[in-house]
């Protein structure tokens, strides 16, 4: 099934110079890239974002680190994005992350992490809403696609 999901690149990420290196590793498995904006995250995007974390003793310094400096915002779209993306980004703690993975490649903190991935389709669209506008996102045909799913997949 097609889904979108949404990757951030985080301050570390941008700092570090690796916007590129993760944009060119999701266009190489295949994804199809339908938004992708430079913002700052406000406190308000943050409370909704991080409602889970709200009240933990990390909450207000995960709060700064994210409004430290500007984040990459993406959306992906392909089979199975959400489950994908994930793999892809590799588990939280960069120095147990697995080779391969751009945690593992490129990460050896919990904190700094580089990179965020929606953990379901349900959260991807909570989040595609916090972020992008309506005509943020673009729809477009992808000629690969018939190079990358089955006919019986694309249906």
């Amino acid at each position: 099934m097609l889904q979108k999901t949404v990757v951030l690149v985080k301050p570390d990420g941008l700092q570090r110079g690796l916007i590129g290196n993760i944009i060119s590793r999701f266009e190489k498995k295949g994804l199809k890239l339908v938004g992708l904006k430079m913002t700052r995250l406000t406190d308000e995007i943050l409370d909704h974002w991080y409602i889970h974390h709200k009240g933990k003793s990390f909450f207000k310094s995960l709060k700064d680190f994210m409004k430290s400096y500007p984040i990459v915002a993406m959306v992906w779209e392909g089979m199975e994005s959400v489950a994908a993306v994930r793999l892809m980004c590799g588990i939280t703690k960069g120095y147990e992350a697995e080779p391969g993975s751009i945690r593992g490649d490129y990460g050896l903190s919990q904190q700094f992490n580089l990179i965020h991935a929606s953990d379901s389709a349900e959260s991807a669209q909570k989040e595609i809403d916090l972020l992008f506008a309506p005509g943020e996102l673009f729809e477009y045909d992808k000629g690969e696609y018939l190079y990358l799913y089955s006919e019986e997949e694309r249906a």
